[in-house]
Order: structure tokens, then C-alpha cells, then sequence
């Protein structure tokens, strides 16, 4: 067991690497209760080091309006995401219209979707497009794929009206929705009120809304909400999401499924 002291400098240095730290997380890296890891945070609130958020706290001035870069988010929970990728490819029917809003989960869906042929993909980011033009270079692939226009973010994706006004076009039978955070209040939020807008009307041209997030989302909230957490017909996310989290949106969204390590599987409203 680690000193109070080393784990204190433990936890800071995550947060600066990450922005927000959470508590369940922190008690597995520091193989320590969680009660001992609130204890450490508490120590450091009242230091003025860090400032306390549902389930874990963040770095001062860390706002809900802070965007990272795709390639900062990329290199985060990779493993979490690759597994929560693998299980949206089974929500995917031949021949299917799919929508992929921008993010780094959503993009490794794009990199498993992209070896398939028959689908027409519309997407608001320059990463996820880039998956599949690369892939239809060095293959025959049939899939179509559809980049909307708009204003650039940090993230890579594309918003504002002309994206907007290309989905209010367009039906999909299933979105795979990427969210910077998730929360019992705000629901399925994001930093970027254009992209929230986008968003938005990803989910109303959609049939059914797949939303695509890691343990890390819960309790973070975005300064603006996409959508409700009934509004999600299905939610990935992996065996990190703590007993609480999956009680609440297991009475919500349509359908919890929980993949990756001992607490895999699914569950069902």
C-alpha cells in the first residue's frame, strides 16, 4: 500500500494527465479501498490542488466547456473502447445506413466497419472519414460514404448549420453516438454547444441511437446535453462502470450492455 503522500502525487499527476480522475479508477490503480481514495481527495480539495466532481474531482479551471483534441482521447481507455467497437459491430444488419458522430470510440467502429462492403456510412468527422477512404483505396469495398459539411472542433468533427441542415435530409437506420459525458441529470452531454446541436440531429434521423461510452464518461457533464439517457435505444460500456451507474441507466436507456473483463454481459429494461 501506497503512503498518503505518493498516492496524493499519484492521483494529482492522473488528473493532470487526464483532466478529471474518479474514484473506482483510482482504487484499482492504487490498490486501496475507495474510502481511502476519497480521503486523499478530500486532502487535496482542501489544498486547493483539486476541485471535487461526482465520483472523483479535476483539476481547477478544468470547465465543462474544455474540449481535448482527438489525439489526446484517442490514446484513453483504448482497450475499454476496442471491446465496446467490437460489440456495436453486432448492432450492425448488411447493407444497414449507419451514422457516426465524431470520436475516438466511434472512430474504432469505423476501422472494423470499414472492411465491410454494402453500407452507406454519414459521419460529421474528418478522422472517421479518412478510416474508410483510405480502406476503399486499397479494396473494392461498396460502402458508400457520406461527409457532412461545417465548422472544424478540437475533436475533428464537423457542426453547425450546413451539417445540421445535411442529417435533416437524410434517415438512418442506426447511430453509433460518441459523448463526452454522461449523467443522471444532464443525460448525454458534450463541451461544444455546436456539436451538441449536430448531434442532436443525428439522433432525430435516426431509427435507433446507439450511444458508445467508456466507465470514464459517467459523471462528466458537458455544458451542453445532446440528449436525454431515455432517448438511447442501446448503451455500451465496459466492466469499469461502477454497480451505481449501471442501476441508474439500466432504468433508463432501452438496453445496458456491459462488455470486457469478469462483469461482462448484458442487461435488459
Amino acid at each position: 500500500m501506497r503512503l498518503a503522500a505518493a498516492r496524493q502525487s499519484a492521483i494529482v499527476s492522473r488528473a493532470r494527465e487526464y483532466g478529471t480522475v474518479r474514484v473506482a479508477e483510482l482504487a484499482v490503480l492504487l490498490e486501496v479501498a475507495e474510502m481511502t481514495v476519497r480521503r486523499d481527495i478530500d486532502a487535496l480539495v482542501v489544498d486547493h490542488i483539486l476541485e471535487r466532481v461526482h465520483g472523483g474531482a479535476k483539476l481547477p479551471g478544468s470547465l465543462s466547456t474544455d474540449e481535448p483534441g482527438f489525439e489526446r482521447k484517442l490514446a484513453r481507455e483504448a482497450r475499454e473502447k476496442e471491446a465496446i467497437a467490437q460489440e456495436a459491430l453486432t448492432l450492425v444488419e448488411p447493407g444497414a445506413a449507419i451514422g457516426l458522430s465524431a470520436g475516438t470510440t466511434t472512430w474504432r467502429i469505423a476501422k472494423l466497419l470499414s472492411t465491410q462492403s454494402g453500407l452507406t456510412v454519414v459521419t460529421n468527422s474528418v478522422q472517421i472519414a479518412g478510416v474508410f477512404y483510405q480502406q476503399a483505396a486499397e479494396s473494392q469495398s461498396t460502402t458508400q460514404v457520406i461527409l457532412t459539411g461545417g465548422h472544424h472542433t478540437p475533436s475533428d468533427a464537423l457542426v453547425g448549420p450546413i451539417a445540421i441542415s445535411a442529417l435533416h435530409q437524410l434517415h438512418l437506420d442506426t447511430l453509433f453516438l460518441g459523448v463526452h459525458g454522461m449523467d443522471d441529470g444532464a443525460g448525454f452531454t458534450t463541451p461544444n454547444m455546436l456539436e451538441a446541436e449536430t448531434n442532436r440531429s443525428f439522433v432525430a434521423a435516426a431509427r435507433r441511437t446507439v450511444v458508445v461510452a467508456d466507465h470514464t464518461k459517467w459523471g462528466t457533464v458537458g455544458v451542453s446535453t445532446i440528449a436525454r439517457l431515455d432517448e438511447a435505444s442501446v448503451l455500451i460500456s465496459d466492466g469499469g462502470l461502477s454497480q451505481h451507474a449501471r442501476g441508474i441507466l439500466g432504468g433508463q436507456v432501452g438496453e445496458l450492455r456491459i462488455v470486457g473483463g469478469t462483469s461482462a454481459g448484458k442487461e435488459m429494461n
